[in-house]
This record gives C-alpha cells, sequence and structure tokens, in this order.
C-alpha cells in the first residue's frame, strides 16, 4: 500500500524545518486576504486589517497541537493536587492581600465572591505567571486558514482585531495560548467583547496589563453565567452506602429536603440547612468523595465546560477562605502530588540521568517517559503517572 502523508504533516514538517511550501504560502495568503472583507463587515476598515496582519506568518506547530490525541489521562486527584495545592492557596492569598481595594471594588460591583474570582486568576494563569506565550494574532491567523473549525477561529480573529481597533489592546501586547485564550484569566476574543470591563478607570479594558480590569472582566462573567452570592458553590457531603449513584450529576437538581431524606449529610455529619436546589456531584464514582453543588457550578462550569474545572475553582475558593480541602480520601492507594512534589520528583529524575526537560512541575511527554522507565524497573504498570509511589521509590 502506497503510503500517504496528509497536506497539514507535510505542511508542519516543511514549516519546522523553516520552509513553507509555495503553494501553501499562497494558499495562507488568499486565506489573509478573504478574511479582510469579513472584517469589514464587522466594521473593521480594510487597511487597519491589512496593516496588522502584514508579516503575520502562521505558526504551523498549532497543528500538531490541535490534532494530537491525548496519550495521558489525568485522574481528577491529580488535577486537583496540582490546581489547589498548598503553593496555589498561598499565592492566591498573598494576592488577595496585595489587591484588597480592587478585589473589594469587584465585589461590590458585581456581588460575586473575591474568593471566587482569585480562584478562577489562579487556575487561568498562576496569578499572571503563565498566561501563555503565543502571539495572539498569529495563533488565530493559523487557525482561521488552517485545521478544523475554520469558521469559528476566523470570527475569533476578527473579535482580536476589532480590540485592536477599539484601542483596548496593541496586537503585540496579546499573547496566550495556542486555540486563543489571553489575559490573566484566559478570554477568547469575543468573550471579552462581550463580558471585558474597564475595572481601573483608564477608558481601556486591558486583561493582559490591568489585573484590576482582568478581576472584574472575570466577575461580569460569572454574574451573567448566574452566580448568586447568597449561594454556596457547593461542599463536600456524605452519602450513605445504599446512595444510587444513578440519581448523581450536576443537572439532577433537588431540593435539599429530598436530599436529607436519603441520608445525605455534610462531610461532619451534620444535616443539610436550607431548601435550595442542589445536586449530588460523585467526580470519581460512588467511592471517592462527594459534593452537593448548586447554580454557582453551573456558572464555574460555564468558564471552562468542565465538571473538574468548576470543582477546582470551588476547592481553591474554599481554602483561600480558610476552610479545610476535600477530607475524603480519593479512591487509589497512590496518592497525588502537589505541584512542589512534582518538581521534587523531576529533580530525583535528573539526578539519575533522565532528560526531563525543565523542572517546574508540569509533567510533559519526557517525565512521563522517565516514570515508564522507573515503574518498569519497579515492576509496577507502566502508566507514566507522576504518583506518591513512584516519588517514594526515587527517595
Amino acid at each position: 500500500m502506497k503510503k500517504t502523508v496528509s497536506l497539514a504533516v507535510g505542511v508542519l514538517w516543511l514549516f519546522g524545518c523553516g520552509v513553507l511550501p509555495v503553494s501553501a504560502q499562497q494558499s495562507y495568503s488568499a486565506c489573509i486576504d478573504a478574511i479582510v472583507p469579513q472584517a469589514a463587515k464587522a466594521g473593521l476598515p480594510a487597511d487597519m486589517v491589512r496593516r496588522t496582519l502584514k508579516g503575520v506568518e502562521p505558526d504551523m506547530s498549532i497543528l500538531e497541537l490541535m490534532d494530537a490525541q491525548p496519550e495521558f489521562k489525568t485522574p481528577i486527584w491529580d488535577y486537583l493536587a496540582s490546581l489547589a495545592d498548598d503553593e496555589r492557596v498561598d499565592d492566591g492569598k498573598a494576592m488577595l492581600k496585595k489587591w484588597g481595594k480592587v478585589f473589594q471594588g469587584v465585589e461590590k460591583r458585581f456581588t460575586v465572591s473575591r474568593f471566587v474570582v482569585a480562584a478562577v486568576w489562579g487556575v487561568e494563569s498562576d496569578f499572571g505567571d503563565s498566561m501563555g506565550t503565543r502571539q495572539l494574532i498569529q495563533s488565530l491567523a493559523t487557525t482561521s486558514c488552517y485545521g478544523r473549525r475554520r469558521d469559528y477561529f476566523r470570527k475569533e480573529l476578527i473579535a482580536a482585531l476589532t480590540i485592536v481597533h477599539n484601542g483596548d489592546m496593541a496586537s503585540d501586547e496579546m499573547y496566550g495560548s495556542w486555540a486563543g485564550a489571553f489575559g490573566h484569566t484566559q478570554f477568547m476574543p469575543s468573550t471579552f467583547q462581550r463580558l471585558a470591563v474597564d475595572m481601573d478607570g483608564d477608558g481601556r479594558r486591558d486583561i493582559m496589563n490591568s489585573v484590576p480590569d482582568a478581576l472584574g472582566s472575570t466577575a461580569n462573567f460569572l454574574r451573567k453565567a448566574g452566580w448568586n452570592n447568597a449561594l454556596p458553590w457547593g461542599y463536600e457531603v456524605r452519602i450513605t452506602p445504599s446512595f444510587n449513584p444513578a440519581l448523581a450529576g450536576r443537572k439532577a437538581k433537588r431540593p435539599l429536603h429530598e436530599w436529607r431524606a436519603m441520608g445525605v449529610t455534610h462531610i461532619d455529619g451534620s444535616a443539610l440547612k436550607g431548601d435550595y436546589s442542589a445536586a449530588v456531584l460523585l467526580p470519581a464514582g460512588k467511592g471517592g468523595p462527594a459534593f452537593l453543588v448548586t447554580k454557582n457550578f453551573d456558572a464555574l462550569y460555564s468558564y471552562n465546560a468542565a465538571e473538574s474545572y468548576a470543582l477546582a475553582i470551588g476547592v481553591l475558593s474554599d481554602r483561600l477562605q480558610g476552610k479545610p480541602g476535600i477530607r475524603a480520601p480519593w479512591p487509589t492507594d497512590d496518592p497525588p502530588l502537589s505541584r512542589a512534589q512534582r518538581r521534587e520528583l523531576q529533580r530525583l529524575l535528573t539526578f539519575r540521568g533522565y532528560d526531563v526537560g525543565e523542572i517546574d512541575g508540569k509533567i510533559g511527554a519526557k517525565t512521563r517517559a522517565a516514570i515508564k522507565e522507573i515503574e518498569r524497573q519497579l515492576g509496577m504498570p507502566q502508566r507514566g503517572r507522576a504518583g506518591g509511589k513512584v516519588l517514594d521509590a526515587l527517595r
């Protein structure tokens, strides 16, 4: 059978070698030319669009990220261990103190808990330390012309160009992820257009360089998503051994008196109070921690459309208030690692001669490959997971 190489992969390989084929360059140029009249329909001057896009070359490495199949599924306990660890809690408390007046103003204006807004900031960009390094216009120009969902990314590119045209931010100031999320709290350009606010009063909406604008915009998002400050996002509960897991699920809300009748209590065994609607969430099945979540959890979910994400925001916001983290054990005998422990793991692997790249606590392909080798030597299943067993063995 004759082997074939897709155009996208071929273009990616050639671009990685510093060469963009003439046909691909012509295709890209034609794509950009077609965007100009579309942007004009959105009210953008053609000369401004051409000037902003002039010299912007496609970043073909994005296609690899877009098409890559996930090789490592993160268990919920690992996900939460890194996003709501002691380090992030300490950093968050410091930020709440540093930006106290801003948080106070945001909470008063939008009636959204400062601790929840701070938690979103911490999870999305580690309080501004990890906002992304890809030039936003370049990323969106690439995804507008190559790969899947081109129409979607073209609308986001036009929204980004509108931000530039309105004078909120310059194109060379906007950096983020390959998919186009940017700023302290990682808005997509179209989300920025709808919900970003000028919190610092300088006449511009700038979520890259203005912490007040980013925090105010995030609070505005959550308010529009239905956040109600009179309700908790949720809390950990205890279910009975006979609880039917089929009744669980974010959308399966019931009045609290019905959950009380089924024997659901707070994690400390005290009775549920109030009678608002809530749902039981079992993120690791019946054998793991259980949570009762309200419509505020749905508001958090709308930010990133993942229950694990919303749970991370909720748990981190609680810890920022001094509340305990998750108390029930996860159904694993291999405990998850904090970011500090992951960095220790990487240092130990490096000391033993493994190439794990930068020691940053992020478990990438190199670190997973090294872990698999250690697991092989120990006679463990080779999963490449950074867990307590591997760390203890290396120690």
